[in-house]
């Protein structure tokens, strides 16, 4: 069974008693990151989900309850339907008193994720498994023995390709292990669950992947669709863009995060765009990454300055995209004000956020 290594704080704005916990380490979001991104500490989930903590991700039909992974890697292991508190601004800031047991979900590691039809997908640590429950059941409706395809050591993390992504629909596989990353197929299997392909590629990512999560090519400082992925064993989270098949480009490895013990599964907020990711261990907590779906608008080009270049680039999209539906633009999107088409009032509203700074 794996173990934590330390404690998992947080950066700027972080509470005092976590950073000053037993054990704690620095935990910083990379330099050229750290101008648009910032942690916010949620704690700990209600005492009724128990230690350690899998894999998350957002109930399908409720974005105010968060699903996540109790007694990870343990044959007892279920999953936990947590409702969220929000701000006035729609962010999550912490949890409601008690959760409740949405399934059985035995042996879940990092992996949590949905797949079409609302079946919920987890990784099954140390068997190397793919677990399925199907709308409405409260026990494992079908596992999947990767060892038999050809996947390698045991996976740690899982992942459907999202809608709007490149290589849409695709399964990623990733074996905690071998810190390698599989691309594989999901085809109905005529019960309402799935069978998985063998894998189709192998690519060596390394850090002992956990969690994985995609991230859009407008999000600040994100020129490319990419994805982050949590690497456990080296307390990181790094980003790559990805390829036509929604897969790594190794060359563009940059590191997100650094400082972490225990990163485990990932999500993203359906509501806000913000990066949530578990600790196995390191705390037990839920942390929250901000940014992702920046509030200031006039930084058009995203590269976290406003400045006469933001001018400069939504003129140049403006001029080129005028009358043409959105999105539309290289340096960002002319369609301002998301009205589905680029005119005058895109260019108004674009030089009323310019002149007030965001």
């Amino acid at each position: 069974m794996r173990t934590s290594t330390g404690i998992i704080g947080l950066t700027v704005g972080l509470t005092t008693a976590l950073a000053t916990a037993p054990g704690a380490s620095a935990q910083t979001i990379a330099d050229e990151f750290t101008c648009a991104y910032r942690f916010v500490d949620l704690g700990r989930p209600p005492a009724s989900v128990p230690a350690p903590l899998g894999g998350l991700t957002f109930k399908a039909d409720d974005p105010n309850t968060l699903l996540i992974g109790g007694s990870a890697n343990q044959p007892t292991a279920k999953i936990y339907a947590v409702p969220v508190i929000r701000d006035s601004s729609n962010r999550i800031t912490g949890f409601g008193p008690t959760a409740t047991v949405h399934a059985d979900a035995p042996n879940i590691d990092g992996g949590l994720v949905y797949a079409p039809g609302g079946v919920l997908l987890f990784s099954r640590y140390s068997m190397n498994n793919v677990g399925q429950i199907k709308p409405g059941s409260t026990t494992m409706d079908k596992t999947v023995d990767l060892n038999t395809l050809g996947f390698s050591g045991s996976v740690g993390a899982i992942m459907v390709v999202p809608a709007g992504f490149p290589g849409a629909g695709r399964f990623k596989v990733l074996p905690y292990n071998s810190s390698f990353w599989h691309d594989s197929v999901l085809s109905a299997d005529g019960a309402g669950t799935f069978n998985i392909s063998g894998p189709t590629n192998t690519i060596n990512v390394g850090g002992g992947p956990e969690g994985i999560v995609y991230v859009e090519g407008t999000a600040v400082l994100f020129d490319a669709p990419s994805v982050l992925v949590s690497e456990y064993s080296t307390g990181r989270v790094v980003a790559y863009e990805v390829d036509a098949n929604g897969d790594p480009i190794v060359a563009s490895r940059r590191v997100f995060m650094t400082g972490l013990g225990g990163a485990e599964g990932g999500t993203r907020d359906p509501v806000t765009g913000d990066f949530l990711f578990s600790t196995f261990g390191g705390g037990d907590r839920v942390l929250v990454v901000r940014g992702f779906d920046p509030e200031c608008t006039a930084n058009y080009n995203r590269d976290c300055t406003i400045d006469i270049l933001d001018f400069l680039d939504f003129i140049d999209d403006f001029s080129t995209c005028e009358q043409a539906p959105g999105p539309c633009g290289a340096f960002g999107d002319a369609d301002f004000n998301g009205d589905t088409i680029v005119d005058i009032l895109d260019f108004l509203d674009f030089i009323d956020a310019f002149s007030t700074g965001c």
